[in-house]
């Protein structure tokens, strides 16, 4: 009864109104699971290719190749599979695909699939998602790492650097953590208007107002954390994306050049004035000497994420762990564009000492599943976005109900999820 019986594909629209696959799976016993596949912005050159049709429709990006695909090849190849194995399903999809990148069926097409797959499993199991993902280990809620001011390709606005985030380590509980994280966020609205800025929102929900430069951004978050009675228990991450400024060897933002070296330089700065506790992407995606410089610098102080650098590779990520770069991994499900090797690039990363940060793309829908992947594999950290916007706000909802399921088997780290950053508050 768990075999799968027929695969169903349609196009449905994205966070900012871009065409995405979303896929249906119905097993033989009538359980089905369906997935919707986000997609990004400021894409890692190294990540899976998602299939787009080209043409005039929706100015190029349909993905009606991709619903093809999905409900024709991919739904014959997989019908009859025992939905339960999802490394079975997973390695036939790879297999059906033939390329690295996924780039001929679409790794939108493939995940779509692949996601559903497991929801549907899970739904015949009469279980959570998580904790059939997890088992009876998957107890540990994560800290929510809050977008609350946008720049670089999220938002129009003069800020190059792309995410300034809130991330409450004081919480006790993810409840707590997520009033802790919506309250800031109303006091920084507020501080905005009163010093005249815009309080229009970006691609994830956080605002994105011109101001002069990194520091002032973090500042105003920081007073906004005060103001709101929670100046003690929240503390900075920084997402800069640098790959969308670094060409020719040159970093360029905030109307200044900065070589690999510098740049490193440039973090330390920032770390030692604020109490910042981790940075994704502070370098280029295929600069490695100025990730390395920058993690010989800082990796023993904070978290320092590999997003474009690793796109959820678990290839990419033996490289960077064999030549000592970064200590975390972000972890985006449709980079990679199957759940098995983003389980395994969690655990490869985990074996290693390194952390994992499960994320969101910018381009997001109402799937909720990576709340679900987060408690799953323990990630202990998730980046989902400001608590606004329905396509955010279901990630962290989501996370809410599966604390109240857990009840007093559920933790929450807090601190704990940033063990080299404890110093900054």
């Amino acid at each position: 009864m768990t075999r799968i019986d027929h695969v169903r594909a349609r196009q449905i629209l994205d966070s900012r109104g871009n065409p995405t696959v979303e896929a249906e799976v119905t097993l033989e016993s009538g359980a089905i699971g369906r997935a919707a596949v986000p997609s990004g912005a400021s894409t890692g050159a190294h990540e899976a290719v998602e299939l787009r049709d080209g043409g005039e429709a929706y100015g190029g990006k349909a993905v009606t190749k991709a619903v093809a695909n999905a409900s024709g090849e991919i739904a014959d190849a997989v019908r009859g599979l025992d939905a339960s194995d999802q490394e079975a399903l997973d390695r036939r999809l790879i297999e059906l695909d033939g390329t690295p990148n996924k780039g001929r069926l679409g790794a939108n097409a493939i995940l779509a699939v692949s996601l559903a797959n497991a929801k549907a499993a899970a739904a015949e199991a009469g279980i959570s998602l998580f904790r059939h993902l997890g088992g009876g280990q998957a107890t540990t809620l994560p800290v929510p790492m809050m977008n609350v001011i946008n720049g670089g390709v999220h938002a129009a606005n003069s800020i190059d650097l792309q995410e300034f985030m809130v991330v409450p380590v004081g919480a006790s509980t993810f409840a707590q953590a997520l009033q802790i994280g919506a309250e800031t966020y109303h006091s920084l609205q507020k501080v905005l208007t009163e010093e005249g800025f815009a309080t229009a929102v970006g691609d994830e929900g956080g605002f994105a107002p011109d101001l002069p430069s990194s520091e002032a951004v973090i500042e105003t978050i920081l007073n906004a954390a005060e103001r709101a009675g929670h100046g003690d228990q929240v503390a900075i991450a920084l997402d800069p994306a640098s790959s969308e400024f670094f060409s020719d060897g040159v970093y360029r933002f905030e109307g200044r050049e900065a070589s690999p070296e510098e740049m490193a330089e440039f973090w330390v700065h920032l770390v030692d004035r604020f109490p910042i506790v981790s940075i994704e992407d502070g370098n280029a995606e295929d600069d490695w000497d100025g990730w390395q410089a920058t993690t010989e610098k800082l990796g023993d102080r904070i978290q320092l994420v590999g997003d474009d650098v690793f796109v959820t590779n678990p290839a990419r990520l033996q490289v960077g762990i064999d030549r000592g770069v970064a200590n975390s991994i972000l972890v985006k499900v449709n980079q990679i564009g199957t759940l098995t090797e983003t389980i395994e690039a969690v655990r490869l990363a985990q074996r290693h000492g390194y952390s994992a940060v499960m994320s969101h793309r910018s381009g997001e829908t109402e799937d909720a599943t990576i709340a679900d992947l987060a408690v799953a594999l323990g990630t202990g950290q998730i980046k989902t976005g400001a608590p606004a916007r329905t396509d955010r706000v279901a990630k962290y909802n989501q996370l809410v109900r599966i604390e109240e399921e857990l009840g007093a088997r559920a933790t929450y780290p807090g601190w704990a999820a940033f063990p080299r950053a404890r110093h900054v508050l």
